[in-house]
């Protein structure tokens, strides 16, 4: 998807069709539609053709490009747990391990990458009451295995904000929400992550319609994406405009948000009052 939006940009900026382009490569309009959508696989010469068309004839950014193209074909770690994982969020697994800075509201759940195993077991199970043991065990450790990318010498910074409604919110009883609040608390430790909750009373904000997630990447040149789950599916934005709606919301979310200094005070005193052990 990442290198279907560069592909697509540069197109537009060198003024040329998707039937141009097709014809560079022999193929058609749809496959150049799909190839910017991040539906189709990607053939480095048809990579390498394009970049020619579109006048990129700097090295290192042909270079930085057609890697994106080889790792676009390299399947992921969560191949493994197709049995159980919606194309749709395969997708979505592929930008995040992939992303420099991620920034997520919440306002039902606590955020997956913060998650507990408990807490990640109760919240499957709202999802898939009819499900087994084993595939319940196989989410679950889907999951878990998304926050390795968090421990891994390179990780990404994660900002998250959460509503304060997800932390009153008593998934899986009691017990496993103090485990939660407590693991939320020894996040925060983290110079990687960022924790702020939206108070009760701060009343209506910027981002009332729902949650979302906005990924940065690495690389300046790579668009931002912008994530938004829903039951069956899921939209992934990198429009301009869009883009800097999401960004003035999550801006405006963390000003209205308790101070990240305050966050492990207030989950204790949640955690306290709510959950006490």
């Amino acid at each position: 998807m990442l290198l279907g939006a560069q592909l697509r940009r540069l197109r537009e900026a060198r003024g040329v069709t998707r039937e141009g382009a097709g014809w560079e490569i022999r193929a058609s309009e749809s496959k150049i539609s799909r190839m910017e959508l991040g539906r189709v696989g990607f053939k480095e010469r048809d990579v390498a053709d394009l970049l020619t068309l579109y006048g990129v004839v700097d090295a290192d950014e042909r270079a930085a490009m057609l890697k994106l193209a080889r790792d676009a074909n390299s399947p992921g770690w969560w191949h493994r747990y197709g049995d159980v994982l919606p194309s749709w969020f395969q997708s979505y697994l592929g930008l995040e391990s992939a992303a420099a800075l991620i920034r997520s509201y919440e306002v039902q759940f606590v955020p997956g990458l913060l998650q507990t195993p408990g807490y990640a077991r109760a919240v499957v199970l709202l999802g898939h009451p009819r499900a087994g043991v084993e595939e319940i065990d196989r989410r679950v450790g889907l999951r878990m295995r998304r926050q390795e990318l968090l421990s891994r010498p390179e990780p990404p910074q994660l900002w998250a904000v959460i509503d304060e409604a997800a932390l009153r919110r008593p998934i899986g009883g009691p017990a496993v929400m103090r485990g939660q609040l407590t693991a939320l608390i020894e996040a925060t430790r983290s110079p990687h992550v960022r924790v702020q909750v939206i108070p009760f009373e701060a009343g209506g904000h910027a981002a009332a319609g729902g949650a979302f997630t906005i990924l940065r990447f690495g690389d300046q040149d790579l668009p931002d994406i912008v994530y938004i789950e829903q039951l069956t599916s899921a939209l992934y934005l990198d429009k301009r405009e869009d883009l800097d709606y999401y960004a003035a919301a999550m801006e405006r979310l963390c000003v209205e948000a308790e101070p990240p200094e305050r966050t492990p005070d207030l989950l204790t005193r949640l955690r306290d009052e709510l959950y006490p052990g």
